[in-house]
């Protein structure tokens, strides 16, 4: 069933105008994702799906009774109440009800009803009615249904009864996008939901939304997000929205389709005016061809005639060059403490970092990761321990609280006061390329939104040609598509990289290794953000085991039965035969990936062998990407199948 239905909707500034003809449709249990540039009417679509304006031209269609919940970006839950007063008044109706049904329940024990007992079955009936309406609107799980949400959320025991009005911003955000969860709308529009949430609330967030019974939109700059939440895509681009159906990678691929289709179909057109002009030309002036040479002006004259595809949006287009190569060791630390003061946030830091590396940073917010980051590029002091930079390694940093720019300063000044040699055309060259042109390099960095500020800084950061870039949340406040400009930037740039994200499809694309933060120090990964959750999973599972076989052990010391020792061997002798089961099946799949990917690397090596490949400059490059990623691939593997190795051989040694 159709719940909402835009029909050629429409929003005009004067002359200007935003979009027109838009029609979108979301069904029950659709999963909507909403993407487009900033500043290309997201937003402004959202506020009249959900009732907030009206659309210039064209009409909303909706379900009668339809109910729609609405999170905007940059709003947070004000309320005098704590915390969980204010989620209790979602279940304020079930809350009314369970104090009618007590009522009942009184008027029930009544012995006097017993005397009526017409009365009394009518009681009864009532009383049954109630109990089943109650039951159905979670009147006896509702509490814990608060807690769970709210835990999802970071909020715990401790903090339910703080007033909403002493929370900060991000968690007055948290908070009201919680309490639209527990309202359970039909259909829940939601713009930037993913912002304030650290990445282990962002993994809590996806799994309930996959499950939320009603039909989301959602905007959102999250890619990872978007690709596992939503499976299908609008795209607001040039005035215009389009429908892509599978989830953000699958618009990705489908819109590269497409636009290239599109270029074939525009060279195609260019090709048949091209050869309709030159006929003109040659015939027109030829008494004998004169109506033929008119004929096709006019036919030409009449040709829905095809605009370059995107021809009128422009990208950043930037990179990160270095001036000096650094040598092997980059960064190096020996049990060092990071924190303010007195209180260390994180001890015993040992680090290693080396040239090309490319190393995420990830832990809970608080952890101390943007911490680390300052203490190593010597913002604030060390509590404990060493930092040792390798040989000829010139350092830039990012910082993600843009602190490091001056809001009183034209744009064009903030980047030209730090190079006053270079010429200012060159400056204002740079600064294009980050799309800052005209009249934009002249505005205050402090009258700038988020997103500009950040490409200043970047465009700052990319002055320096610093061979070792410290990136703290650097695709804050970036539209994907900057994001992604970002991304390839940083994919060419033949330094080290140490970054902090919450941005998981950011880190996937960046991340050679993961290090993980805590308080005992770091946990590293040789792999992306994926291989970082599988193998993490792997890891808990057999913490799990060993802590299950742990306490059979300490039961049996405990158990005067002789026999029942007898069965906790077999028991452990079972799950060591299943675990071995399950490490035999891994080598073996590992086993046939690495034959897999040694037979497409034989193939590659014999294309790339082959003298005429070179004479294609773009089939060249596409093979040494390949025979790369492969490669690291098969490292990667080839890591999986050594430590499942290990630990077949831990288990077949005890048996």
């Amino acid at each position: 069933m159709i719940l909402l239905q835009t029909q050629k909707v429409a929003r005009h500034f004067g002359a200007e105008v935003l979009f027109d003809d838009v029609t979108l449709e979301i069904k029950e249990a659709s999963r909507v994702g909403l993407v487009g540039r900033n500043g290309a009417g997201k937003t402004t679509l959202l506020h009249m799906i959900s009732g907030q304006e009206e659309p210039d031209v064209g009409k909303i269609n909706k379900k009668r009774d339809l109910t729609i919940g609405y999170l905007d970006q940059h709003t947070g839950l004000e309320s005098n109440r704590t915390i969980w007063e204010e989620m209790l008044t979602v279940f304020e109706a079930v809350r009314q009800l369970e104090k009618e049904m007590r009522a009942v329940e009184s008027q029930m024990s009544d012995p006097t009803l017993l005397e009526d007992e017409g009365h009394y079955h009518e009681v009864l009936k009532r009383y049954d009615t109630m109990q089943e309406t109650f039951k159905q609107l979670n009147g006896y799980g509702y509490e814990s249904e608060i807690r769970s949400v709210l835990h999802g959320f970071r909020f715990y025991e401790s903090d339910f009864s703080t007033p909403v009005a002493q929370l900060s911003g991000g968690q007055k955000t948290r908070l009201a996008l919680a309490q639209l969860l527990l309202e359970k709308k039909d259909l829940l529009v939601l713009d930037e939901p993913t912002n304030h949430l650290d990445i282990d609330t962002l993994a809590w967030l996806e799994k309930y939304l996959q499950s939320y019974t009603g039909a989301l939109l959602i905007v959102s700059h999250d890619r990872y997000f978007l690709d596992k939440v939503v499976n299908e895509i609008y795209e607001v681009s040039n005035g215009k929205v389009q429908h892509f159906t599978g989830n953000y990678t699958n618009y990705l691929k489908l819109k590269a389709e497409m636009i290239q289709l599109m270029w074939k179909e525009y060279e195609k057109q260019q090709k048949k005016i091209e050869k309709t002009e030159d006929f003109i030309n040659r015939n027109l002036v030829r008494a004998s061809t004169t109506k033929r040479a008119q004929s096709r002006r006019k036919m030409l004259d009449k040709m829905d005639k095809m605009g370059k595809p995107q021809d009128d949006e422009k990208s950043a287009s930037f990179n990160f060059y270095t001036e000096r190569e650094s040598g092997g060791v980059v960064l190096q630390t020996e049990d060092l403490a990071i924190g303010y003061e007195e209180t260390a946030l994180s001890e015993s830091i040992n680090m290693d970092i080396r040239k090309t590396d490319a190393i995420a940073l990830v832990g809970p917010n608080g952890v101390g990761k943007t911490t680390l980051l300052k203490t190593l590029v010597g913002q604030i002091p060390a509590l404990a321990g060493t930092i040792q930079l390798g040989t000829k390694v010139d350092t830039g940093y990012y910082d993600q609280e843009q602190s490091l720019l001056h809001s009183t300063k034209r744009v064009l000044d903030e980047l030209w006061d730090e190079h006053p040699t270079i010429p200012e055309q060159s400056i204002r060259t740079l600064l294009g390329s980050f799309l800052f042109s005209g009249d934009d390099v002249e505005k205050a960095v402090g009258s700038l939104s988020g997103g500009e500020k950040a490409r200043v800084a970047l465009a700052k950061l990319a002055m320096e040609k610093n061979n070792f870039l410290i990136l703290d949340e650097p695709t804050n406040h970036l539209d994907i598509d900057s994001k992604e400009v970002l991304e390839n930037a940083l994919i060419d740039f033949e330094g080290t990289l140490l970054f902090v994200s919450h941005d998981r499809y950011f880190i996937n694309r960046m991340a050679t290794k993961v290090l993980e933060i805590s308080e005992d120090g770091l946990t590293l990964y040789l792999g992306d953000y994926d291989y970082y959750l599988q193998k993490k999973e792997e890891l808990e599972a057999l913490s799990q085991l060993e802590q299950a076989e742990q306490e059979m052990k300490q039961n049996n010391m405990h158990q005067p039965n002789p026999a029942v020792p007898l069965v906790s061997d077999r028991a452990q002798q079972k799950e060591r035969q299943r675990e071995t089961r399950r490490l035999n099946r891994l080598i073996e799949d590992v086993e046939k990936q690495l034959q897999s990917i040694e037979q497409q690397l034989n193939e590659v090596h014999e294309k790339l062998s082959n003298p005429t490949v070179y004479d294609d400059a773009e089939q060249a490059s596409v093979l040494s990407l390949t025979h790369e990623k492969l490669q690291a691939e098969q490292e990667i593997l080839l890591e999986q199948w050594e430590e499942a190795s290990v630990a077949l051989e831990s288990y077949e040694d005890t048996e």
